[in-house]
């Protein structure tokens, strides 16, 4: 998993599923973080219209430009549909923070071809 990491990490394109305006949630601090690293990052969230001053896109599919990496803070009832866009739209890489997946999540994105990371957080490794 840690060549995973770090190709993930060299990629530029990144979506935060479940970002959100909050600043004490995951969500909010995973897309602050990726955006001061000087990564591309659009937030995700079907509740919220915008995050940080940037209007959010209502799903996966709706996310206009490229993605290279997908990066899940949401549960993992609702990850279920964030991995079966991701194979619809040929994503190869997703990266689960910890809580948002299962054994049913990991499989189906394993299963799917997809690169997948799980138990690591990103905000971890960004400051390694």
């Amino acid at each position: 998993m840690e060549n995973t990491i770090k190709t993930m990490l060299e990629k530029k394109n990144w979506v935060v599923v479940g970002a959100n305006p909050n600043p004490e949630k995951y969500g909010n601090k995973i897309y602050k973080k990726l955006l001061n690293r000087g990564y591309n990052v659009v937030p995700v969230n079907p509740v919220y219209e915008e995050v940080e001053g940037v209007k959010t896109a209502k799903s996966l599919k709706d996310v206009v430009g490229e993605i290279d990496c997908i990066n899940v803070v949401v549960s993992p009832k609702r990850a279920v549909q964030v991995v079966q866009d991701a194979i619809d739209m040929g994503i190869r890489y997703i990266w689960f923070q910890p809580g948002a997946f299962d054994e049913n999540v990991i499989d189906m994105a394993e299963n799917a071809g997809l690169e997948v990371v799980f138990h690591a957080c990103v905000l971890v490794e960004l400051d390694r």
